[in-house]
């Protein structure tokens, strides 16, 4: 579930059919759903906030369940959203824990979840880089998108010894050729929520970050970002899909003809769902892990899922998305035909 100004039904449709595939890549036994406010957040109260969420909750409470659809935070939602639909669900079915993921941690949330999404991308991209043979510490990276993803993202690769030359979000953007300090970086946007006023580097237009000198770019907020108008000044040898459909479809093909390598978001932020996995088999078992196991988990599932890939990669000769959708639509197909619902 997200809150956010642009919700319209071709866009849940297209969310829902990704997560399909992104779940069957990751290997986790869930299906596929998306649903959203349409709202800007931002214009909100957090009382305001609570009570859409709690209507929002009313309408949908027999539709979701704890073995039937679990929502997850996404764009303009927080733990505390879940907190509030877990309440406002058990209010209809009695406590059910495992009917939201995402919770804080007093309601049954998971160590490691807030995280999640960011270290997924990272595992990801140092599977990656090493089929390649380099390591995060050999590359520059430029980040795009500065929230819960992109600044966690930015931390772990930073404490990973990787350079950070360029990130931005909504306020602007900043770089620094010699790397960004990103925990004062943090630090600077907790207190001031200006990104761009940051000493440590200069100001630059947000959208010049996409087309930065980078070896690794890694769009982290709004999908369609990479376009046709942006893709052939795209100087990224790598670019990690850490947002959802960051790249169209004629970015894709000019980004692949350049010899962009691209490492699909339905695999590349699958780290949010996967611990949101891990967070509903805690809850159903009544028994919650510590954050050294959902941390290893994760890596092991990241990394297991980039092997598949690219197993699928040589069998067909195909580039990684092609690879990752292969994967994903063919257990898709396996399981249904499995369960006799032959065409």
């Amino acid at each position: 579930m997200w809150v956010f100004l642009k919700v319209e039904p071709d866009e849940v449709n297209a969310l829902a059919q990704l997560m399909t595939w992104k779940t069957a890549v990751a290997d986790i036994p869930y299906g596929g759903a998306k649903g959203g406010i349409g709202c800007n957040p931002k214009d909100l109260t957090t009382s305001e906030l609570e009570r859409l969420t709690r209507v929002f909750t009313q309408k949908i409470h027999d539709l979701i369940g704890v073995h039937t659809d679990v929502p997850a935070p996404d764009m303009g939602t927080s733990a505390q959203t879940m907190a509030w639909i877990l309440d406002e669900y058990s209010k209809f079915h009695g406590h059910s824990p495992a009917i939201v993921t995402g919770k804080p941690l007093d309601l049954g949330g998971s160590l490691g979840r807030e995280a999640a999404t960011g270290r997924g991308v990272v595992y990801a991209t140092e599977v990656l880089l090493a089929e390649h043979g380099k390591s995060v510490q050999d590359m520059s990276f430029a980040i795009q998108g500065f929230g819960n993803v992109g600044s966690w993202v930015a931390k772990l690769l930073h404490k990973r010894g990787a350079k950070i030359v360029a990130a931005s979000d909504v306020t602007g953007a900043i770089k620094n050729p010699n790397g960004i300090d990103i925990p004062a970086l943090l630090k600077h946007k907790e207190e001031t929520g200006i990104l761009s006023s940051f000493s440590g580097g200069s100001a630059m237009d947000a959208n010049e970050l996409l087309v930065h000198e980078c070896d690794v770019l890694i769009p982290c907020a709004l999908g369609g970002v990479l376009n046709r108008e942006n893709a052939s000044g795209v100087k990224a040898k790598f670019i990690v899909e850490a947002a959802n459909h960051p790249t169209d479809p004629e970015a894709d093909e000019i980004l692949s003809n350049k010899g962009v390598v691209i490492l699909p978001d339905i695999y590349a932020n699958a780290g949010g769902v996967t611990v949101s996995y891990f967070e509903w088999v805690q809850n159903i078992q009544g028994f919650m892990w510590d954050e050294e196991k959902v941390n290893g988990e994760l890596k092991r599932y990241m990394t297991r899922a980039f092997h598949n890939i690219k197993g699928m990669c040589k069998t067909h000769g195909c580039s990684l998305r092609m690879g990752a959708f292969t994967l994903g639509v063919n257990r898709v197909a396996r399981a249904t035909l499995l369960r006799g619902w032959e065409a």
